[in-house]
């Protein structure tokens, strides 16, 4: 069995203590990490301090070249990575291959060729003779805290921009799935990062992540997660006035308008919200349909969800793999009960699944379609992070906009009609931080990334990221 240890200073250092983290397919430990508190956290603080004296002062030209190495080596070892997150978050091996492990690559190619173009300004003020400029310097130390459902993905999404920014990190992947970090530091090693600047410490939240949330000389927190656990980020951190990014939880709407081109508005809907296992933290898990076409949408999307092959994450035919948990896939299976309890009408999701041997101890769970739900029921308000979406139907586009933002989630939403008219107001009324339009998940770095209200404060993204890591000042010179 794979024993993880801590990557702090350039080195993989032990913990006495320990964690186990199961194989979400068969049911069974598959590995072992350190179970890391204040101790481990403030070896790890005090390197990023020690290496953030010379990386701050490197050239952007020389992190650029570090980044690309790291891009470079983690695509020569795409195989190994897929397999690494399958075994960890549950997900089939094809969809790491194709998704989760090339974004990475991108995230650090991206943002360590975005470096080298400045992020500085500069005016002059004719009346009075000045010229002011802008100049930029890394923060600090920023502690990065990354979820469980795209671990290489999510957690590069991070460790890129501050890199290429000149900060150094400290960080903690969720102890559900921490063997792609692992992978990571491995590769960092042997490209030649310098010691300290990347440092990774796996736990628990409450003793490893406080640990780093709370730590003074950590002055720049980004966080991916639940919106509870957000929360908690935000009032430990007050007293210290830290620079926060939260992104947070969704409930995630789609509004499908009767002029709709259904070729292409279903086969997307069916993807956006079971790709994954719907463990995206950006899935639509309400899915509304002007009544005139209601019956007709309904039909084909339960039709393609029943074709949804699950099962062993290793067998390129299934789209969806295991839950990350035992928990968790419990969690999900009561909001189908209460479905059942509420007597709302379960179109598809009850069929039995016909698994290998080997995985019938796993967490698989078939994706499951409800309708006829009050817009009050916790189906319809409450983060459900699992394969399960409500279909229903509604009249006018006022209805459709009311509905869909009455929850305390703002992340993304998706609109769904041939009208640009209806488009663009439905867009412009949604209380959310990304609108698709006729599309999901198309996404450019060089946009913002981000919800509103419950779902996190913060944006992402080439301008946002890069600037979130460096202090701005400005310089006035009166000639």
């Amino acid at each position: 069995m794979e024993q993880l240890e801590n990557f702090i200073d350039g080195g993989f250092v032990a913990c006495d203590r320990h964690l186990e983290s199961y194989n979400p397919a068969t049911g069974e430990v598959h590995l072992q990490l350190p179970d890391s508190g204040e101790e481990e956290v403030e070896k790890a603080v005090q390197a990023a301090l020690r290496a953030f004296k010379t990386w701050s002062k490197m050239s952007p030209k020389q992190r650029s070249s570090l980044l690309l190495k790291i891009a470079d080596a983690i695509e020569e070892r795409l195989e190994e990575f897929a397999e690494a997150e399958s075994r960890d978050q549950g997900k089939p091996v094809w969809l790491a291959k194709k998704v989760d492990i090339p974004r990475a690559v991108h995230n650090f190619r991206f943002f360590g060729t975005a470096i080298l173009h400045t992020l500085d300004t500069s005016t002059i003020l004719s009346e009075v003779q000045a010229t002011n400029y802008t100049c930029r310097s890394p923060v600090g130390v920023a502690g990065l805290i990354s979820p469980w459902n795209l671990p290489i993905y999510l957690l590069s999404f991070k460790v890129a921009p501050a890199l290429a920014a000149g900060c150094t990190v400290v960080c903690k992947p969720s102890e559900m799935t921490s063997w792609t970090a692992h992978l990571m530091a491995k590769v960092m090693k042997d490209v030649g990062l310098p010691p300290g600047v990347c440092n990774i410490v796996y736990g628990t939240g409450p003793r490893a992540g406080e640990a780093i949330v709370k730590h003074p000389s950590v002055p720049i927190i980004s966080f991916t997660g639940s919106t509870a656990v957000g929360q908690r980020i935000q009032s430990v951190s007050a007293p210290f006035v830290k620079r926060l990014s939260l992104e947070l939880g969704g409930k995630n709407a789609g509004i499908v308008f009767k002029d709709a081109d259904l070729d292409k508005c279903v086969s997307t809907m069916v993807r956006s919200s079971f790709i994954n296992q719907g463990e995206v933290c950006l899935t639509t898990s309400r899915i509304y349909v002007q009544e005139d076409i209601f019956q007709n949408f309904l039909d084909r999307f339960v039709k393609m969800t029943k074709e949804i092959k699950v099962g062993d994450p290793n067998d390129p035919d299934n789209m969806l793999g295991a839950l990350v948990s035992k928990e968790h896939m419990a969690k999900v299976k009561g909001y189908i009960d209460l479905a059942r309890s509420e007597g709302c009408r379960i179109v598809c999701g009850d069929e039995d699944l016909n698994l290998p041997q080997h995985n019938r101890n796993g967490y698989f769970l078939r994706p499951t379609v409800v309708c006829d739900v009050s817009d009050e029921s916790r189906l319809m308000k409450e983060e459900v992070f699992g394969p399960v979406t409500c279909v229903v139907p509604f009249k006018t586009e006022e209805e459709a906009i009311r509905r869909a933002n009455d929850v305390e989630y703002g992340l993304c939403a998706c609109v769904w009609s041939e009208n640009s008219g209806t488009t663009h107001r439905v867009a412009q009324a949604m209380e959310v931080g990304t609108v698709w339009v006729n599309c999901w998940l198309v996404r450019d770095l060089n946009v913002p990334f981000g919800g509103v209200k419950m779902s996190g404060v913060g944006r992402e993204g080439l301008k946002d990221s890069l600037e979130f890591y460096t202090e701005v000042k400005t310089v006035c010179i009166k000639h």
